[in-house]
C-alpha cells in the first residue's frame, strides 16, 4: 500500500514585536512536536525589521547561529527597493500545503499575516483576518464580548487627542482608586502599569503611548485569581480544563519577566481546583467569546476572578504561546490531548477552514463597455 504524501508545512516565526524571542521558543516546541512521518517542515523567520528569510537562513538561526548576523547577510542580498522584498523569500517554497504562523503580537495576531496568507491562497493555522484584528484590540474585544453577555471590567479609552479630558482623579472617581493602564494593541504585559495616584498615572500613560495611540484605563479587581482556558476548533470548538497562574506576592500583575525571563517564582496550577459552578461559568464564557469574535483554530482566554467569585473576561490570545511554560498546550495535555495530537488537529482545522472558504461563491456581473449604451427596457 502506497504511503500517503507528507504535508509540507511552512512554520512562520519571529516577527517585529516585543515577543520576537518568545515566538522563536514557540516555534522550536511546535517543530519538535510535529510528526516527521507526516510532515515536511520549512522554516520562515520574520526578522525584527519585518523581512522573511528563506528556509536555509531561517534554519541557521533555528539551529543557534546569531540572528542579527544571519539577517544582515541575507538582507544584503535583497533589492530593498522592490516592494515585495519583505516577503519575496516565501516564493522559494511554492509547494507549501499549510502555513503555521506562530508570530505573537504585532503583525502576527492583528490580522496582517492572515491577510498575506489569504492572498497567497494557502491554508493557515489559526483564526482569520477579522477575528484576529478584533481580538488583538482590547477595546474592540471587550465591546464585542460585552454585547454577547460576557462580563468585563469597567474601563475608559484614552488617546493622545483625549488625554487632557482624563485626569487620575476623574478616572478614579469612576473606576476606583487603583487603575490599570494598558495599550490597546499589545501583548504579554508590555506597557502595562498599575497606578494609584496622578504621578503614577501620568508616567504610566506616557509609557503606554509609546506602544499604542489607544490606551485602556481599567478598574482593578482586588486580589483576583488569574485563570485561563484553552479553546480548540472551528464551528464546533471545544474547551480545555481550566488553569491558574499565581504570581509572586510582591508583583502587581503577571509581567513579561514573569512569563518569559524568570518564571521560577510563578506557580501554575493545571488543572486548577475550583468549584464546578465557576468552572462551568468560565467554560461557557470562553466558548461564547470564541464564537462572538468568529475565532477559528485556537485561542487562549484569560480571566480575573474577584474575591467574591465573579469572573471577568480579561484578554483573548489568538496565537498563544507554545513555550515550555505556556498554558495553551498544557491545558489540553491535562484534558487528554497530547502536544503532537494538538498540532495535528490545528493543521487539519486549517485545511477544513480553507476548504469551507473555497466553496464560497463570488459572482462577477460584467459591465458593458464604457461606450456602449445600456438598454433600459431590458
Amino acid at each position: 500500500m502506497e504511503k500517503s504524501k507528507k504535508l509540507h508545512i511552512g512554520l512562520i516565526f519571529g516577527g517585529n514585536s516585543s515577543e520576537h524571542d518568545v515566538s522563536k521558543r514557540s516555534a522550536h516546541n511546535i517543530y519538535d512536536a510535529m510528526d516527521k512521518e507526516r510532515y515536511d517542515v520549512s522554516l520562515f523567520l520574520m526578522t525584527k525589521n519585518g523581512y522573511f528569510l528563506d528556509h536555509d537562513a531561517s534554519s541557521r538561526v533555528f539551529d543557534g547561529e546569531p540572528e542579527d548576523q544571519v539577517a544582515k547577510e541575507e538582507l544584503a542580498k535583497l533589492d530593498t527597493k522592490n516592494p515585495l522584498a519583505r516577503i519575496i523569500n516565501l516564493a522559494e517554497e511554492s509547494d507549501i500545503d499549510v502555513f503555521f504562523p506562530i508570530i505573537h503580537g504585532n503583525l502576527g495576531e492583528d490580522g496582517t499575516i492572515q491577510g498575506l496568507l489569504r492572498l497567497l491562497h494557502k491554508p493557515y493555522v489559526g483564526t482569520g483576518i477579522l477575528g484576529s484584528a478584533m481580538s488583538f484590540d482590547k477595546d474592540i474585544t471587550k465591546k464585542i464580548v460585552k454585547l454577547a453577555g460576557v462580563p468585563i471590567t469597567r474601563y475608559e479609552v484614552v488617546t493622545p487627542l483625549t488625554a487632557e479630558q482624563y485626569s487620575y482623579q476623574s478616572l478614579s472617581d469612576e473606576l476606583g482608586k487603583t487603575l490599570f493602564i494598558k495599550p490597546a494593541n499589545q501583548g504579554s504585559s508590555i506597557g502595562i502599569h498599575k497606578v494609584d495616584n496622578q504621578e503614577e498615572y501620568s508616567e504610566g500613560l506616557r509609557d503606554a503611548f509609546r506602544y499604542d495611540s489607544k490606551v485602556l484605563v481599567e478598574e482593578a479587581i482586588e486580589g483576583p485569581e488569574e485563570l485561563e482556558i484553552s479553546i480548540l476548533g472551528n464551528d464546533h470548538p471545544i474547551a480545555s480544563k481550566i488553569g491558574a497562574i499565581k504570581v509572586p506576592a510582591n508583583d502587581a500583575f503577571y509581567t513579561y519577566d514573569n512569563k518569559f525571563v524568570d518564571a521560577s517564582q510563578v506557580e501554575f496550577d493545571v488543572p486548577v481546583d475550583i468549584s464546578e459552578e465557576l468552572a462551568q461559568q468560565i467554560t461557557e464564557m470562553g466558548l461564547t467569546t470564541y464564537r462572538a469574535l468568529g475565532l477559528k483554530g485556537m485561542a487562549r482566554i484569560d480571566y480575573l476572578v474577584s474575591q467574591d467569585g465573579h469572573p471577568y473576561m480579561s484578554e483573548v490570545n489568538t496565537l498563544p504561546g507554545f513555550t515550555n511554560i505556556s498554558l495553551y498546550p498544557q491545558l489540553f495535555a491535562a484534558s487528554g490531548i497530547s502536544y503532537s495530537e494538538l498540532i495535528d488537529r490545528l493543521i487539519q482545522l486549517a485545511i477544513n477552514e480553507f476548504e469551507r472558504q473555497s466553496k464560497i461563491l463570488y459572482d462577477f456581473k460584467p459591465l458593458p463597455p464604457r461606450d456602449q449604451k445600456i438598454n433600459k427596457n431590458k
